[in-house]
């Protein structure tokens, strides 16, 4: 962004829906936008206009320097983009109506990354990059249909990797909030099914990407 958005532009940006981000207003109030950074053209029909991150900052009041040092954990360290979590990061997580957004953005771009690079355009079934980055993506599925992840003195899902290709080892803590994890990754494309630990006896899921 070259220079504050004028008046008109805030209040084109403030009437942008609170979750996705969408835009109303005319093709030149839109253009002007897009060309500050604040928004962007969906490629696909009906090319709707979205804000960016930074357009969804300038309608967020500027937070006090303390909330903004406690902000800071919602991303990976070192890392400039999102990141799902997986339960257990020694970064506290702050949620809110951004957080909600940013999980919210993600998981509509990985819809739209299914439909780009699946052979059928399915989005019901994960796509390459999920098989390649399973940690990720099966976060970010609990994450964005509202399940809470794990934090340091607070119960949630927690994902790890395992030594099976293709799976992941999704705990919970107890059986209904287990089941409940299932059943989300079950709607967004995965396979997954309970087994105990032989030595602690803990219930957990094995979780793989559908292929069919």
């Amino acid at each position: 962004m070259t220079r504050p958005p004028s008046a008109a532009q805030r209040r084109v940006i403030e009437g942008a829906d609170p979750v996705t981000g969408r835009l109303s207003a005319t093709p030149a109030q839109l253009a002007a936008l897009v060309k500050q950074g604040l928004a962007f053209r969906h490629p696909r029909p009906p090319h709707d206009h979205f804000l960016t991150p930074a357009g969804h900052r300038v309608r967020e009041p500027a937070p006090e320097p303390q909330a903004q040092a406690q902000a800071a954990p919602e991303r990976a360290p070192g890392a400039g983009v999102f990141a799902a979590r997986a339960g257990g990061e020694a970064e506290p997580l702050v949620a809110g109506p951004a957080r909600r957004r940013e999980v919210h953005s993600a998981w509509q771009g990985l819809l739209e990354l299914r439909r780009m690079t699946n052979p059928d355009s399915a989005v019901d079934r994960p796509c390459g990059w999920e098989r390649a980055h399973l940690v990720r993506a099966a976060a970010l599925a609990l994450e964005a249909a509202g399940h809470r992840p794990a934090g340091g003195d607070t119960g949630g899902y927690r994902v790890r990797a395992t030594p099976q290709p293709e799976a992941v080892a999704v705990y919970a803590p107890d059986a209904r909030a287990l089941a409940a994890c299932a059943a989300t990754l079950e709607r967004a494309g995965w396979q997954a099914g309970e087994y105990t630990e032989p030595r602690t006896r803990t219930r957990y899921l094995l979780a793989s990407p559908r292929r069919v």
